[in-house]
């Protein structure tokens, strides 16, 4: 059965840094677009960062130059380097897996950013 564990949230300091990790089970990460969204109290969900099959990397505009998406694909997990945090960073992280069998999510991480 196909599973999305999320990890490495918490709490951090505005200007600090969080790494979050997300691994697959069940199917191959890498033959997937793999995503990670998040989604802050009140808001809807939004794109944080998307790479596709090919490697094609799409940023959302508010994180560009200060967040990151990595792989290792021997581990079947996704990673999200977030630098320079601020408070309106504050929010669950989902990571999402965009496959041809079906779309997968995890449960989430809460990452709170305070000043």
């Amino acid at each position: 059965q196909e599973h999305l564990v999320e990890s490495g949230g918490g709490a951090v300091q505005a200007g600090g840094s969080l790494k979050l990790s997300c691994v697959a089970s069940g199917f191959l990460f890498s033959n997937c677009a793999r995503e990670w969204y998040r989604q802050a109290p009140g808001k809807e969900r939004e794109l944080v960062i998307r790479i596709n099959i090919l490697g094609h990397q799409t940023y959302g505009d508010s994180v560009k130059g200060r967040f990151t998406i990595s792989q290792d694909n021997a581990k079947n997990t996704l990673y999200l380097q977030m630098n320079s945090l601020k408070s309106e960073d504050t929010a669950v992280y989902y990571c999402a897996a965009n496959c041809l069998a079906g779309n997968y999510w995890g449960q989430g991480t809460q990452v709170t950013v305070f000043s």
